[in-house]
């Protein structure tokens, strides 16, 4: 039976923020009885607050536990089952495994350039839109929610939650698009694949090993795609995509989480901006449900606390109906391991059908009345005019490149060729900021700057 203790593992959510907090009245079309106090949306979901629901915290031994400790379940990923780091080292002393990921996460140098990298706002547009940082912050704080109701690693969630987008390119996904097309005749470039590549290679810490050394379900965790053909090279980690399996339970959540967390902000983000109006998002299922509950509770309300109060409680809903079916899935597959839940046909957590097609539905709004915006589509244009720009001049004379990646780059390319020069010019990229590529392309093509 493993214990885990939340005192060293950072805040709970309902001390970061208490939007993601699931509440039984903001549940989706699941037969859930309603809360009696509103004060319920503060708080996790137990046995208390959903009688009906299967539970998934069971009721703690009182003599045998603080009241903020809980019983992992076992299909839950624990120090004595991982499947080790890359490199030997002796265990911490006073954390867990999945505590020193997290730790080592945080102290990276990717992880503090997310703050200046975009979400959807470029980050010169405005100091309260969300940057990559706030966003895998924000994505923690929901997946460990998830996490501590289902008996999962809380730790090992948090890690991966964070890490999830540390080797994405400026620019968001139109860096991402852009950075793609230049590498494809090179073995073209994978946001996930490259978080992994930071994580193993790129960061450069520690003197006894190259990354920072995290454990198998860490890194399995980080990689929620890869295409069959890089899988082949990744060994142990790229085996599921090509056997068609699963990763743990605390990667399947983080990787929820990030729809979750995304989906939500970006509404928050457009709606600040002008670009979508609370009106239109009036015909979203999801939205107006949550919309109507706070003007009739709150009449007179101000936009601003109107608007949160809505999401919030969209987050609340739809991480419930996350948290509810992933349960029931469980109950129905009964995994007595991780590596049980390694091998089902297809992830067990999930949301209910119902839950996914307003999750859905949200997305499309988002897809076509705010990615679509003119005034996105005109920075995404100019984001992927700079990377273009940037790549092929450094590509065509690494001498463009500061010292240090022309050095690395003229060793890629003396052990693999045109493909070695091209993947070390991707990394040094990819590991820019928003501020720092506009700035590079400024020095690189404008005579009048500074080189």
């Amino acid at each position: 039976m493993n214990e885990i203790s939340r005192g060293h593992g950072g805040p709970s959510s309902a001390e970061v923020d208490d939007a993601s907090a699931p509440d039984a009245r903001d549940a989706p079309p699941l037969t859930v009885p309603s809360a009696e106090s509103p004060a319920s949306a503060e708080s996790r979901v137990s046995a208390q607050s959903l009688p009906s629901a299967p539970s998934p915290r069971p009721p703690l031994d009182p003599a045998a536990a603080a009241p903020d400790t809980y019983v992992l379940a076992p299909y839950a990923a624990t120090d004595a089952q991982s499947r080790g780091r890359r490199h030997p080292e002796p265990p911490p002393a006073f954390r867990t495994e999945f505590q020193r990921d997290r730790d080592r996460i945080i102290h990276a140098n990717a992880f503090r350039r997310l703050v200046y990298k975009t979400q959807v706002f470029v980050n010169h547009e405005g100091d309260l839109y969300r940057t990559r940082v706030t966003h895998s912050i924000e994505v923690a704080q929901i997946a460990r929610s998830a996490a501590v109701a289902l008996r999962l690693n809380e730790s090992l969630t948090e890690a991966i939650s964070l890490a999830h987008d540390l080797g994405h390119t400026p620019f968001g996904h139109a860096g991402q698009d852009a950075l793609n097309e230049c590498m494809k005749p090179y073995g073209g470039f994978e946001h996930n694949l490259q978080s992994l590549r930071v994580v193993d290679e790129l960061e450069e810490r520690y003197a006894e090993f190259p990354g920072l050394n995290l454990t198998f379900e860490c890194r399995e965790g980080i990689l929620k795609h890869c295409s069959v053909r890089n899988a082949r090279n990744l060994g142990e980690l790229g085996e599921r995509f090509l056997l068609r399996r699963q990763p743990g339970l605390e990667a399947q959540i983080a990787n929820l989480a990030d729809e979750i967390a995304y989906n939500n902000h970006d509404v928050d983000d457009g709606i600040r901006a002008g670009m979508i109006e609370v009106g239109e998002l009036l015909d979203v299922r999801l939205f107006r449900r949550q919309y109507d509950t706070v003007v009739s509770k709150y009449p007179g309300l101000g936009e601003r606390r109107l608007v949160h109060e809505v999401i919030r409680r969209m987050i609340n809903f739809i991480l419930t109906d996350l948290i509810l079916t992933t349960q029931s899935n469980i109950d129905a597959a009964q995994p007595r391991s991780i590596e049980d839940v390694r091998l089902q046909p297809k992830p067990l957590a999930a949301l209910s059908v119902a839950g996914r097609e307003e999750h859905t539905e949200l997305m499309t709004f988002l897809r076509d009345r705010l990615y679509r915006h003119y005034k996105v589509v005109r920075m995404t244009s100019k984001a992927r005019r700079v990377l273009r720009e940037l790549f092929d001049a450094f590509f065509n004379d690494v001498n463009l490149l500061p010292t240090e990646y022309r050095t690395l780059a003229q060793a890629a390319e003396k052990a693999r060729g045109v493909d070695g020069r091209a993947r070390a010019v991707a990394d040094y990229i990819a590991g820019m900021t928003d501020r720092f590529a506009i700035g590079e392309h400024a020095r690189l093509l404008d005579p009048t700057e500074r080189s």
